[in-house]
């Protein structure tokens, strides 16, 4: 059964672009107008495999974050055009969500752990092809020290509670929620309505992005879905994700030990 929300909203792009924006991005949009959407997580990813190539225990590493984060958040200034309606960011409902969510990725994480189905999600040869490998953080004090090391926190957190948040939240809230519903129309497919093919169809295709963490993701993306399906909103969305990762990332530095895996 589908239940769809009074108002139908549509992409922006459908609208005159604003007269500034240079002529390449409308006719990309124009070309693939999956783009705004999909656009600025694929940059994100494709950023990020150059990471590996910088020293980590150097200063080049915050450097590398730094510009990993203006890159990515250039193109989605770029693209702002075409986004659909955001919504409103709910502050008093966001704020304690994210850190609720938190508290589900770290508590639901341990009770994967305490049932044996903690490990990293991986494929094997053999039936049932599937394997859980034992997940081992790196305690980036012994990685770094002194000022070097909170440089790196701080680059790493602000990274995930903004960017990250951002991105995420326009690629899996904004394109993939609806196009497990209609994908070759999915800008027809009003922001927030809800299958259940769609909410739990995208949680379990977020272990492809979390499979160290591959239950808690599940049962995380759900629950989002679900919120997103509620308010229609993914400011607000953004806001929950953002402090998520600020609570998560926090907790990690604070605790340390174990929780280094969710670094």
């Amino acid at each position: 059964m589908t239940t769809e929300p009074e108002q139908h909203d549509h992409q922006s792009h459908e609208s005159t672009p604003a007269p500034r924006e240079p002529q390449w991005v409308t006719a990309a949009v124009a070309a693939e107008p999956r783009l705004p959407l999909m656009g600025p997580m694929m940059v994100y990813l494709f950023l990020m495999l150059f990471m590996d190539f910088v020293p980590q225990a150097t200063p080049w590493n915050q450097i590398a974050i730094g510009l990993h984060v203006a890159a990515a958040a250039w193109f989605v200034w770029i693209l702002r055009n075409h986004y659909p309606r955001l919504g409103n960011a709910e502050w008093s409902l966001a704020i304690p969500a994210g850190i609720l969510s938190a508290g589900v990725w770290i508590y639901g994480q341990q009770a994967f752990d305490a049932l044996g189905l903690g490990g990293a999600l991986g494929f094997s040869g053999s039936a049932p092809f599937i394997e859980l490998n034992p997940v081992e953080g790196t305690d980036m004090r012994t990685v770094y020290s002194g000022a070097g090391f909170w440089a790196h926190v701080v680059m790493k957190i602000f990274r995930a509670m903004t960017i990250v948040a951002v991105v995420e939240e326009l690629f899996w809230r904004g394109f993939m929620l609806r196009a497990f519903i209609k994908w070759d129309d999915y800008d027809q497919v009003p922001l927030g309505t809800f299958t259940l093919f769609s909410v739990v169809g995208t949680a379990v295709l977020s272990v492809i992005q979390h499979p160290g963490n591959w239950g808690v993701s599940i049962v995380l993306w759900i629950l989002w879905n679900l919120m997103f399906c509620w308010r229609k909103s993914l400011k607000c969305l953004m806001v929950t994700h953002g402090v998520t990762n600020l609570v998560l990332y926090a907790y990690v530095v604070w605790v340390g030990g174990d929780a280094w895996r969710f670094w």
